[in-house]
């Protein structure tokens, strides 16, 4: 059967919903939202994609109809106007500007392509990644973003939201011979302390639930630098001046407990869902979290606005090619069926109308020749007008008629007209001999 797939989407991002919306979005479970989504009917593909700023989900239906009933219920928290829903090409295009870091809030960051990555794969494991429209449309976006920032300056500064971090620290504290304290060892954690090892900073605490992978970033830092569990947090908070979280943990690991003796203390808060209470350590404690990071990557897309004019410049190609890609791809298997259906019934017929010829005297091999030339002259002849017709419809994107045309060029036709002994199975009609349930469809179009 030709993929005729047609994908859908949904985002909540930092573009137009909060953190506290975004929160409310993600699951903790992505292998079951994934196979909940592939349950729904019609629903041939699906991935889900969850960072720190934003959740996304998309799938592959069978129309558009399914497609956009599958994700009706994602977000049910949000309000309208923080809901993002992508049509077919609309999600096209949104996940080659997600992999391009155009919708990051830091612009052309790289750590998205890695998560895009990862939830690709994600849903490949969990059978939502069949090799269908939805499984192409990403391995498109993924190589778009990796030819961004290979041809533009797309990633040149900061590129990541621990680095974007660490700016925001330098430009409300004095780093200069400063302590900070990174909790968390993921690849946010990773980042920040990689950018804070560039600064000022004379000493790096990495605090983590497993300590050996916070051993595994304190080996790798040129600054003074400790790994400890997450038991040590509170002790270590009062020396640090700078203190940035970025965990995956579903509570906060830090409240007012644990910095309400800190004195003065910058919290950055990159965890989602949050790792820092709002309001832990009163005056003396400021605390800020990702929707601050805009005064930091409001000036860094001014610095990459010429490349990113570039990027979309690229993303326009590149859609166009990947939908021609499509349409081309959907034509040919439609036409491949068509010539598919067409060569086994001429087989069959050849080798009858040949067996009666030779029980009326041997044929000579030219004349075997001549009578299958004329059979390929017909075939060709007759598809020559259907196959330019399928093909129009594609560019046209009128799948109805794609459809159409793989139901009556349904392979079973065949079998069908060979066990009933040359007659379709339900009969002929006067009209050509069409067989009659060719007929029932036509009338029902």
């Amino acid at each position: 059967m030709i993929d005729t797939g047609v994908i859908a989407g949904v985002s909540v991002s930092h573009a137009l919903a909060s953190v506290e919306e975004i929160e409310s979005v993600q699951v903790t479970d992505e292998e079951t939202l994934v196979s909940s989504l592939i349950a729904r009917e019609g629903v041939e593909e699906a991935v889900c994609l969850q960072t720190c700023n934003r959740a996304e989900a998309y799938v592959a239906a069978d129309d558009d109809a399914a497609a956009r009933s599958a994700l009706s219920s994602f977000a049910p928290d949000v309000r309208d106007g923080a809901v993002v829903r992508l049509d077919h090409e609309e999600s096209l295009r949104h996940l080659m500007r997600v992999a391009a870091g155009l919708e990051s809030l830091v612009l052309g960051e790289d750590q998205i392509l890695g998560q895009l990555s990862d939830a690709a794969a994600l849903a490949r494991e969990t059978g939502g990644l069949s090799g269908g429209v939805l499984d192409d449309a990403l391995s498109k976006a993924l190589q778009v973003g990796k030819r961004a920032r290979a041809e533009t300056g797309i990633n040149e500064g900061s590129v990541s939201l621990g680095s974007a971090a660490v700016e925001l620290a330098e430009r409300e504290t004095d780093l200069a011979d400063a302590t900070a304290l990174v909790v968390g060892a993921g690849q946010m954690g990773t980042l920040a302390a990689r950018a804070l090892d560039a600064s000022p900073v004379s000493r790096i605490v990495v605090a983590n639930r497993t300590r050996a992978a916070a051993e595994h970033i304190v080996a790798d830092l040129d600054s003074d630098s400790t790994a400890v569990g997450l038991a040590a947090v509170s002790s270590l908070a009062a020396e640090a001046d700078v203190l940035i979280t970025a965990t995956g943990a579903d509570e906060p690991v830090v409240d007012e407990g644990t910095v309400g003796d800190a004195g003065e203390t910058l919290c950055i808060d990159l965890g989602q869902p949050r790792d820092v209470v709002p309001e832990a350590g009163g005056d003396a404690v400021v605390v800020r979290d990702i929707d601050d990071l805009e005064t930091v990557t409001g000036e860094t897309r001014e610095r990459r606005e010429q490349a990113a004019t570039a990027v979309e410049e690229m993303i326009d190609e590149e859609f166009d090619r990947l939908l021609a890609e499509f349409k081309r791809k959907r034509a040919d298997d439609a036409v491949s069926a068509m010539y598919e259906a067409a060569e086994r019934t001429k087989r069959r017929e050849l080798n009858e109308a040949l067996a009666k010829l030779e029980a009326q005297g041997e044929l000579t091999d030219d004349q075997r020749e001549t009578v299958a030339g004329l059979a390929d002259a017909l075939v060709g002849q007759l598809l020559a007008a259907p196959t330019k017709s399928l093909r129009e419809a594609a560019a046209e994107d009128d799948w109805t008629t794609i459809h159409t045309a793989m139901e009556l060029f349904d392979p079973e036709f065949d079998d069908a007209v060979a066990t009933h002994g040359g007659e379709p199975a339900g009969g002929t009609d006067d009209a050509g001999g069409i067989p009659a349930h060719v007929l029932e469809r036509l009338s029902d179009d």
